[in-house]
């Protein structure tokens, strides 16, 4: 049996979404493009949404539509993928890592307040698997926090305190209390790659809450600019007859999304529903087979939480690193392909040389070492669910990798 880690799961109806699209004469960011962020804010709760070509962009242009640049701090979780952080240091801003809480993947309120100071103008949350941080506490903090704020910038002013931008790149579909992605934070990116649920084949975008005083048409002409350029006119509003000419007002970047790319995301909104369903269907067959036998999880369910079961990070406990990666080899002979999520940034060469170690973050290492995540995906079967579990539960209780003693979690 071979199980793949996260294929997508294209169906007709976005292959025939593409197809209209190629034969449509129009394949950049146009008419498909514009439809999408309307549904995207229409199933946040948002008055505009912002599609983009990933949620690296969103979350980097954001920072750039808020000001923040050189002189500057923003706080985000040493657990992590690089984009949540390597944005900062894109805007010349300092990078500020928090270790997250014990036994938790996630950055907490308790950690992020004794980094916040005057230089600190965002903090960048990272919501793991599709499960979210606590926002409520993270937003009580920064609002603490308000009178240390030095705002720089229109935008800054009208937040007037730090602003929190979520890297929801793996939650777009989950709630909490009845509110969706997107409700919570000041910002909030998602990402629609290969293996997000919805895909793009790559992608991202942003919401935001109103700011006072601040019309959305404003922010959404700033994250426009940004993503070509700084050029006025995009080419979808040059094709109007007898107008060509455009300015440049700023040196900006290539970000937009292209309407081949939102024709998969429209189809794939159609289907979000099921795919949301399967997915919590396959989590709750792991929990099932696996955590009554000393494996622990991320829990996608607790206190009011529906998570979109993006990830199914499991722990290990009493395997140390090493262990974990011989169960890793051992999955990949038996054909079953997982991963970990993720590898803390402390870890990695380049942010080694900003001065980061790990040492420094000593839960997040622990999250890491006996953390596997298996595949969740629309295309598993119910058997290849529990053929995995039965083999990850086999190859953690032999002797001879030293599991089952809860020591070391």
């Amino acid at each position: 049996m071979q199980i793949s880690f996260s294929p997508p799961d294209i169906s007709e109806a976005e292959i025939e979404g593409v197809v209209e699209v190629l034969k449509s004469g129009w394949i950049t960011t146009g008419p498909k493009t514009k439809r999408l962020e309307e549904e995207i804010a229409a199933l946040c709760g948002a008055g505009r949404a912002v599609c983009l070509s990933s949620a690296t962009a969103a979350l980097e242009t954001t920072l750039r539509i808020l000001g923040v640049g050189p002189g500057d701090e923003v706080v985000t979780s040493a657990y992590t993928y690089t984009a949540s952080a390597s944005v900062i240091n894109h805007v010349g801003a300092r990078i500020v890592l928090a270790d997250t809480d014990p036994d938790s993947f996630h950055l907490s309120a308790g950690r992020i307040e004794p980094l916040l100071n005057e230089r600190t103008k965002a903090v960048i949350p990272v919501d793991i698997g599709g499960v979210f941080c606590d926002y409520p506490a993270l937003m009580e903090t920064v609002k603490a926090k308000a009178g240390l704020f030095r705002p720089a910038g229109r935008l800054q002013e009208a937040l007037g305190r730090i602003a929190v931008i979520a890297d929801a790149a793996h939650a777009f579909g989950s709630t909490a209390g009845g509110v969706p992605a997107g409700g919570f934070a000041d910002f909030t990116c998602f990402s629609f790659h290969a293996v997000k649920c919805p895909t793009t084949a790559e992608g991202g975008a942003v919401v935001w809450k109103t700011l006072p005083g601040i019309d959305d048409g404003e922010i959404y002409r700033a994250y426009m600019l940004h993503s070509l350029h700084g050029q006025t006119r995009d080419a979808l509003a040059k094709l109007a007859p007898g107008v060509w000419e455009y300015d440049i007002e700023f040196c900006g970047r290539k970000c937009n999304m292209t309407d081949i790319a939102a024709a998969i995301g429209l189809g794939q909104l159609r289907r979000l529903p099921a795919l949301i369903a399967r997915r919590r269907q396959i989590v709750e067959l792991y929990d099932a087979a696996l955590l009554g036998r000393g494996l622990v999880s991320l829990p996608h369910g607790r206190g009011g939480m529906e998570s979109n079961g993006h990830l199914y990070l499991a722990r290990l406990p009493g395997k140390n690193e090493e262990q974990r990666n011989r169960v890793i080899a051992d999955m990949a002979q038996a054909g079953i392909g997982v991963n970990v999520h993720f590898k803390p940034l402390p870890l990695m060469t380049a942010y080694k040389k900003l001065g980061f170690a790990i040492a420094d973050f000593p839960n997040a290492y622990n999250q890491y070492r006996n953390e596997i995540s298996l595949p969740l995906h629309t295309l598993l079967t119910d058997e290849q669910v529990a053929y995995t579990a039965r083999t990850l539960l086999a190859l953690y209780e032999r002797p001879e990798s030293g599991g089952g003693t809860g020591a070391g979690r």
